[in-house]
């Protein structure tokens, strides 16, 4: 391997709150003994010139005790994760992982994996692929020399996803996700062996609870272009392990990228980008993915939601259609469903009926309110809401525009009831 050092990029390119940590961290091992390193998806970026976000330190040494002592002082959230020998700081700038160097191993496919302390090169070992398996030294004389027993500067310059392993993806299923995702982020391909690897094992996907996938998933909605990586999740046969039948297409291509020109200058978010992914299952189908990803209530609300409204959706395409009744159609259904049921339509009439709902009539409210309904000598009860319902209604379309002109019709029910 060539004699790479990347003291320099480090100073030029990490953050300015992790160099401070790294240098407060040299400073505490200069007194206790231990080994420090970059690792990971940092050192990966350096190499590629890419920004550096998210920094992984290793640690020869107690990585716990290191954390608890860069923190002391300092205005961040830690998470000590004992198990796995890990420990997390958050700052309002930075996301740094602080782990001891580790060996791991698998009592059986698709279990988390039970750690110990070990060397450097055991931690590298366990890594997914070689691209994330290089360290960068932060000791001493050796400070910035490039470790890597793997040959990843030499896949990343060949542009490859490769994995340390032939049971790989059986260890953890979740690596052909990230597999996918790295190959797409960085515009490279599968390694021979890798893709290989990976159709022959998707089965072992099956070992994996809901909830990693979800996690994977989750991640794969933070790239920039989810739709590549999805596309390239279905040819792989990954989809299909997600639910029979779900299909990443040049039409659901289309959709995500008009959820983004909508959310501008947000994200649309992991419901959203879920919600027209599998906008074209069937109840069934989408009852299975719920329940195979585990996914929370509020997630599930807003996928049973958007099928639900998919199913009303011949309701809006009428004409003429009041604001009221737009409004009741579309009342109770969450915002993320109604987006998705806008971007994946297909009717002229219902996209301009659901695009009025989201720009104007769900923030339409009336001037009075129960209580002053029950002043104005309302009964009590089922009539509060009745009444309420007209004023909207009478605000909704346009019959009452003040205070004033909902105390006159308030005064016109009563008359006539």
């Amino acid at each position: 391997m060539e004699n790479i050092n990347l003291a320099d990029k480090i100073e030029e390119r990490l953050p300015p709150r992790a160099l401070i940590a790294i240098s407060r961290a040299q400073g505490l091992l200069e007194k206790r003994g231990g080994k420090l390193f970059l690792a990971g998806g940092a050192v990966r970026d350096l190499l590629l010139d890419k920004p550096v976000w998210d920094v992984d330190l290793v640690l020869e040494g107690d990585a716990m005790s290191l954390a608890t002592d860069l923190a002391d002082g300092e205005d961040v959230k830690i998470t000590l994760h004992k198990p796995f020998l890990t420990a997390n700081l958050r700052w309002h700038d930075l996301n740094l992982d602080l782990t001891t160097a580790r060996r791991e191993k698998y009592a059986r496919p698709g279990a988390l994996p039970t750690v110990a302390p070990g060397s450097l090169e055991d931690d590298l070992s366990r890594r997914d692929f070689s691209i994330n398996a290089m360290a960068v030294s932060l000791n001493g004389e050796d400070n910035g020399r490039l470790i890597d027993h793997y040959g990843g500067i030499d896949d990343l310059h060949s542009k490859i996803v490769r994995i340390l392993h032939e049971k790989s993806f059986k260890d953890d299923a979740t690596r052909m996700w990230r597999a996918v995702r790295y190959e797409q982020r960085l515009d490279f391909k599968l390694e021979a062996r890798t893709e290989t690897s990976l159709k022959r094992d998707l089965g072992m996907l099956g070992t994996i609870t809901g909830e990693r996938i979800w996690y994977e998933l989750e991640r794969v909605f933070g790239e920039e272009l989810p739709e590549k990586v999805l596309m390239r999740a279905g040819q792989l046969g990954l989809l299909e392990y997600l639910a029979p039948g779900l299909r990443a297409d040049a039409r659901m291509e289309g959709w995500f990228e008009a959820a983004r020109r909508m959310s501008q200058p947000g994200n649309p978010g992991a419901q959203l980008y879920t919600a027209l992914l599998t906008f074209n299952l069937d109840n069934r189908a989408m009852d299975n993915i719920v329940q195979r990803l585990k996914l929370n209530r509020a997630t599930t609300q807003t996928l049973h939601g958007t099928q639900e409204l998919k199913s009303r959706r011949e309701a809006l395409s009428v004409e003429p259609l009041k604001p009221s009744s737009i409004y009741r159609v579309l009342d109770g259904f969450s915002e993320v469903a109604v987006r998705a049921n806008l971007i994946a339509g297909d009717s002229e009439k219902t996209c301009r009926n659901l695009r009025l709902y989201l720009d104007k009539l769900r923030y339409v409210k009336t001037s009075l309110n129960g209580d002053e309904l029950i002043a104005f000598g309302v009964k009590q009860g089922p009539s509060i809401k009745t009444v309420l319902g007209l004023l909207l209604d009478a605000r909704l379309d346009s019959e009452v525009s003040s205070r004033e002109d909902e105390i006159r019709l308030l005064r016109q029910i009563s008359l006539s009831s």
